[in-house]
């Protein structure tokens, strides 16, 4: 449904939260092996977000990429539309630009349902909800690390 771009920095986010409640700021090689990730489109990925203000990087002993505890929450909605833009949200789900009410595409009625759904889901989540929820989510490696222990 979503670009890599998009699932990475997503599950990156929610990583970089869960790190942070437990005191840690993990840098881009721990985030890219987490969420099995390239390590470069890692690093590109959170170098725009840090950019655009979701995420914030200190370097040196003791950095690492950490969410500012005094802002917002941050929408799933937002971050998805600064990775892909607001497409999926209003975009014609047979891919025509002149697609409305007045010009309807063969999907137009069965797609406005999908495309709502969504919005409401990722409108009404946040990263923080999300690394609430996944408090114990086992990522990539915590597993392999695991798994080798019991060899």
């Amino acid at each position: 449904m979503f670009k890599k771009e998009t699932e990475y920095a997503l599950r990156g986010m929610v990583y970089i939260q869960i790190q942070n409640t437990r005191g840690r700021r993990p840098g881009v090689a721990e985030i890219s092996q987490e969420i099995e990730a390239p390590f470069f489109f890692t690093a590109k990925i959170f170098q725009r977000l840090v950019k655009a203000g979701f995420v914030n990087s200190m370097k040196g002993k003791g950095g690492g990429f950490f969410l500012d505890p005094n802002k917002a929450d941050l929408p799933l909605k937002d971050l998805i539309i600064a990775i892909e833009g607001d497409e999926l949200f209003i975009g014609c789900g047979f891919g025509l630009k002149n697609c409305d009410e007045n010009n309807p595409c063969p999907l137009h009625q069965a797609y406005a349902g999908i495309r709502d759904g969504i919005n409401k889901l990722v409108s009404g989540e946040t990263i923080q909800s999300l690394a609430s929820k996944s408090a114990n989510l086992r990522f990539t490696s915590e597993v392999q690390k695991k798994d080798l222990s019991f060899s």
